[in-house]
């Protein structure tokens, strides 16, 4: 699917605004169940919101209604689904447990666990991070950074667990900001991949956009003079090598242990990148979908490996360091987060392995 099949049209101008969405049918989904094939295409969206929309008239293919999700979707056919305006809500308190590195009047420091989505979103409108804090702040976030994202200054991914930094106050949240726009904020993540980087020490410089084939992902723009997407820099070094690879690969390690620092703060950037330089993050649905290690050897601690890597529940990746300067004191501070325990029992049974 090229580029030009999906586009997203948002009107940003007004709340009563609808959202509307346009894909154009190539030849290879031609016959599929229309709505199948817009669930492959749109994942935010579920098959069964998608057959509701339908029954409300809100699709239509080359300006005409589409009456049934049944309807077979026709090559070079015109669809645009509306979606209603988003009814504005505040989050609600939830008393989660969260682990407090670091408070104080300007902002919090958190060590997130795994499964913690950040802020409300379709999918995932409770149980957030946000959530949390507004139960342990009580109302000393209301209005910072917006309705939906109270305190909320940058963000790791629902999986990833480690430091992130929230305000309490509008001063420390713009102080922050401006930090992370000029990127003097110190963040270092700690990786397993499946194999290793390709060189295993570097900078990955690159332009990041929405994938045109999966709409979870984001690609490396290939084009070096292409404006789509945004600039994305990744310093990593190879820490710690397992294993080889066994077969055509023979001789490359099985997996590693990886460093990367961020210059830049994109959606997926590590995940994307170290893709790039093939070295998937173990556990990773979306990046890296084989499971396990396809290493040479055998043995009790050889299938504990490949067992521990093949059940890895998420993508191996932890934010084990964040660092600033106080936005309000000016004092800097540095934290850190050791591995969460499935990462430190993901590592041991690697490195037994050999």
């Amino acid at each position: 699917m090229s580029e030009d099949d999906i586009t997203e049209d948002n009107d940003t101008e007004g709340a009563a605004a609808p959202h509307v969405l346009n894909a154009v049918c190539t030849p290879a989904h031609a016959g599929e169940r229309i709505d199948a094939w817009l669930a492959k295409l749109w994942p935010d969206l579920s098959r069964a919101r998608i057959q509701g929309l339908i029954g409300q008239g809100k699709l239509t293919v080359d300006g005409a209604p589409v009456k049934l999700s049944s309807e077979k979707a026709r090559a070079g056919a015109a669809y645009v689904l509306e979606l209603p305006p988003p009814t504005p809500a505040a989050p609600l308190p939830e008393a989660i447990p969260i682990v407090i590195v670091y408070e104080d009047d300007d902002l919090l420091v958190i060590d997130k666990a795994a499964g913690m989505a950040m802020h409300p979103a379709p999918g995932s409108m409770t149980g957030t991070l946000v959530n949390a804090v507004l139960a342990h702040c009580a109302d000393t976030l209301s209005g910072v950074g917006g309705v939906a994202r109270p305190g909320i200054v940058h963000r790791i991914d629902k999986d990833t667990t480690g430091l992130v930094v929230v305000a309490k106050t509008d001063v420390a949240h713009q102080g922050l900001a401006r930090q992370f726009a000029k990127h003097t904020i110190e963040r270092v993540y700690y990786a397993v991949t499946r194999g290793a980087p390709q060189p295993r020490n570097g900078v990955i410089d690159t332009r990041l956009a929405r994938s045109p084939d999966d709409r979870r992902k984001f690609a490396v723009v290939r084009n070096a003079e292409s404006t789509l997407g945004k600039r994305a820099i990744t310093h990593y070094w190879t820490m710690e090598t397992f294993g080889q690879v066994a077969g055509a690969s023979a001789g490359r390690p099985a997996a590693a242990l990886v460093e990367c620092r961020l210059e830049t703060g994109r959606t997926h950037q590590i995940r994307a990148h170290l893709a790039h330089v093939a070295a998937p993050l173990l556990g990773d649905p979306v990046y890296g979908k084989f499971r396990g290690l396809k290493a040479e050897g055998a043995g009790d601690a050889h299938d504990a490996a490949e067992a521990a890597a093949r059940d890895f529940s998420r993508q191996a990746l932890h934010a084990a360091v964040l660092g600033f300067r106080h936005p309000v004191t000016g004092i800097d501070h540095r934290f850190e987060s050791p591995l969460p325990a499935d990462m430190a029992a993901l590592l041991d049974a690697l490195r037994r392995a050999g």
